[in-house]
């Protein structure tokens, strides 16, 4: 029996388990990687390969970097390989009908939420930032529209309290590797007839930005938490502290929601080793690790110790 020809579609981290995963299973043949072109990064504004890109040059696998999906001259290169199957995880462009079309078994998707829930770019962060407790992956035949498709398998994991951003990628990235690699073939042999989503409970993850990572502190100390694990690492959780000739801007890493506090939102009302109390619009948030602008990364004792905060100081 021949392999089955698979091109994988991928860019950021979350795509590279599945890529790994993939070329690792006998009875499929890669052949190759499709990501977006190196983009400028940092302060110098260097090229960066994505990391899809490293991983598939370290496995030796063909690559292709086009602008666009849609140009037609990448298509005809990929019609010229004769895929059996397009995986796709964590590419970042949406694929035009005659890349859905090219391939026998045409194209599936792994994505982080249980779908219909959370379609759309940040679904693992809004998923921590409305409280949930549980998530998973999907993976999806893919059609014209974003998150659309009809469900081929999902996998369900809980989102513990320790959870961030970060620890909750990781894990729903190798559980949508295990999950892709072992839904393959029972899906090409027609063993599993993909499910339409349902009508109920759609919803969308928007793309966060920085200014998603300001607290208000006028709000519950629960949902400050939410907002802290969500942002980690990226854009971040921040706060200001006035001071002149400018506030100063402090991130933070780590906190912890404590019940009973009240004074004005956004009061200090602790400030020491077991970290920095801070009252909300109900109970009070506790920071156990934070930074200052152009600082590094600190436990709160570690912190204070050089950037007195002290109680009655208001946070905003």
């Amino acid at each position: 029996m021949l392999p089955l020809r698979l091109i994988f579609f991928g860019t950021a981290d979350f795509a590279c388990p599945s890529l790994a995963a993939l070329t690792q299973q006998p009875g499929l043949a890669v052949l190759g990687a499709v990501t977006q072109p190196d983009r400028p990064k940092g302060r110098d504004l260097k090229l960066h390969p994505p990391p899809v890109k490293e991983l598939a040059l370290r496995l030796g696998l063909s690559l292709w970097q086009p602008e666009r999906a849609r140009s037609e001259a990448f298509i005809q290169t990929l019609r010229q390989l004769h895929p059996d199957l397009i995986a796709v995880a964590a590419y970042g462009q949406i694929l035009p009908p005659a890349l859905l079309e090219l391939p026998r078994f045409g194209c599936v998707n792994v994505h982080a939420s249980l779908l219909p829930k959370y379609r759309g770019a940040a679904p693992i962060q809004w998923a921590i930032l409305n409280g949930d407790t549980a998530t998973g992956v999907t993976v999806m035949h893919m059609d014209a529209t974003l998150d659309t498709g009809d469900i081929v398998a999902q996998q369900t994991t809980p989102i513990a309290p320790a959870d961030n951003a970060q620890t909750l990628h990781d894990r729903l990235a190798a559980l949508g590797a295990e999950l892709l690699v072992k839904t393959i073939p029972d899906y090409v042999a027609r063993k599993i007839k993909p499910q339409k989503q349902p009508a109920e409970g759609v919803s969308y993850a928007r793309k966060l930005t920085k200014e998603d990572g300001r607290l208000d502190w006028r709000r519950p100390a629960p949902e400050l938490w939410n907002q802290v694990r969500a942002l980690t690492p990226w854009p971040g959780a921040f706060t200001f502290l006035p001071a002149e000739p400018r506030p100063v801007l402090l991130k933070v890493w780590r906190a912890a929601p404590e019940a009973g506090a009240t004074a004005q939102p956004g009061t200090v009302l602790q400030a020491g080793k077991a970290g920095v109390l801070v009252a909300c619009g109900q109970d009070a948030l506790r920071i156990t690790e934070l930074q200052r602008e152009g600082g590094k990364r600190l436990e709160a004792g570690g912190f204070l110790s050089g950037f007195p905060l002290h109680a009655g100081q208001s946070l905003g």
